[in-house]
């Protein structure tokens, strides 16, 4: 019987030492994998320090150049204004001041490709974290380095729109498909947000509610900015018309000049159209955000980003066409 107990008493210590093992390697296996999500997390947050560094380095030396060709413009200008004054027609003028707005437009184009490129880098790591079922945490990470890359194109459109409106306007930047849908120098805020209606299905009745809401206000107020770009397109036609004389040629000197500094002026406030269009996308994202889950948000910039890049592949297949 002693013998028994004795193999009773070791058997129930090694089952004891083993469980104790047991849970030892248990909880540095656990450790071990929360310490990797650490490390993960840390490793995001530092790449996208590092992104938002490179960006704002990329905008201080882009407002550089912009404010040196604002110098030189402006030394332009006055070697125009004396050539005038003591009557010499300086011929080069217009080809000079052609030749600078064209670099101020290459300058954004450059910085857009940057921009893009970053940008499908960006959804390409986000599209991944989406299949292989990141935590919402990471998502977050993500989404919220997205939105923030969408405000620097915001940003970087505002100061170009300075130094050429037109080329903004225009969308010469953008492929014939996308332009075929430019919008005041953009998307339609109203439009994407009927696109995610169909694609973030299921949603909630009150997400639901409030996508319909955000996306009727924004209708409104693309109204708004439409019918005000009527409205100056309208009254500097009319300005531009009163400049010429009866018989359609440019009539008295005085008022020919006061004719075009009204029109000058007017044509000024076609930043503020810029301004006005993007902060609307801009704050179209932000509410999207709020509305939705992260989950939701992280496949709402993959389907918009999606959209673009399928607008962008046509444009490709049009320039590629047969011709006969």
């Amino acid at each position: 019987m002693m013998v028994d107990n004795g193999a009773m008493s070791d058997s129930s210590s090694d089952a004891d030492t083993d469980d104790k093992n047991s849970r030892k390697a248990l909880a540095v296996v656990s450790d071990g994998s929360d310490k990797t999500k650490d490390q993960k997390t840390l490793r995001r947050l530092a790449q996208n320090r590092e992104a938002a560094r490179k960006s704002r380095l990329r905008k201080k030396a882009y407002v550089q150049q912009l404010e040196n060709s604002r110098m030189k413009l402006s030394q332009l200008e006055q070697e125009l204004q004396r050539a005038r004054q003591q009557g010499i027609f300086v011929s080069s003028a217009g080809d000079q001041s052609q030749s600078m707005s064209g670099n101020g437009a290459l300058a954004f184009d450059v910085e857009y490709a940057r921009w893009l490129e970053e940008h499908n880098r960006r959804i390409n790591e986000l599209r991944g974290a989406v299949n292989s079922h990141a935590g919402d945490g990471e998502l977050r990470i993500i989404v919220d380095g997205i939105l923030a890359h969408y405000e620097d194109i915001f940003r970087i459109k505002g100061d170009a729109a300075k130094a050429d409106v037109f080329h903004i306007l225009s969308g010469m930047w953008k492929t014939p498909a996308e332009r075929c849908f430019l919008w005041l120098g953009g998307f339609r805020s109203s439009e994407i947000l009927k696109l995610l209606t169909n694609q973030l299905e299921p949603l909630t009745e009150q997400q639901l509610l409030a996508i319909n809401n955000l996306q009727q206000s924004s209708q409104q107020a693309e109204d708004a900015l439409s019918q005000g770009m009527e409205a100056l397109q309208q009254s500097l036609a009319d300005t531009l018309a009163g400049s010429l004389g009866p018989s359609g040629s440019t009539g008295n000197v005085a008022n020919y000049m006061g004719q075009m500094a009204m029109a000058m002026g007017k044509l000024g406030t076609l930043e503020g159209f810029i301004r006005q269009a993007d902060n609307l996308r801009q704050q179209t994202l932000q509410q999207m955000h709020r509305v939705l889950t992260t989950r939701q948000s992280a496949r709402a910039l993959l389907a918009i980003s999606d959209y673009f890049s399928r607008l962008r592949a046509l444009s490709s297949l049009w320039l590629a066409r047969p011709r006969d």
